[in-house]
């Protein structure tokens, strides 16, 4: 059974920083793409970003880059999220989602297991 657990969630200010994690566990976890996706109060999903199965290629929603970096340890079985600079609009349940494939993928269909989320907030 695919299990994918987030942690990392926060309450910090404007400016901080947070690394979510996601410790997936019921698959050959080196062998997929992986993703952090998000959804704020009241709005859908937004992608924030993938990674292939090996780390070396991402993709960023325009609005984080710069600011969060993806990764992967694939000997750990663990997904990273470092975000920096952080702003209100932030403020989200982050996800951490398995592709159906190797490669970079950003669509939802695109992905067939999902974490329960962790929460940030970001609030003075």
């Amino acid at each position: 059974e695919v299990q994918l657990v987030e942690s990392g969630g926060d309450l910090v200010p404007p400016g901080g920083s947070l690394r979510l994690s996601c410790a997936a566990s019921g698959f050959t976890f080196d062998g997929y793409a992986m993703s952090w996706v998000r959804q704020a109060p009241g709005k859908g999903l937004e992608w924030v970003s993938a990674i292939n199965w090996n780390g070396g290629s991402t993709y960023y929603a325009e609005s984080m880059k710069g600011r969060f970096t993806i990764s992967r340890d694939n000997a750990k079985n663990t997904l990273y999220l470092q975000m920096n600079s952080l702003k209100s609009d932030d403020t989200a349940v982050y996800y951490c989602a398995k592709a159906r494939r190797a490669t970079v993928a950003t669509s939802v269909p695109e992905y067939d297991s999902w974490g329960q989320g962790t929460q940030v907030t970001v609030s003075s």
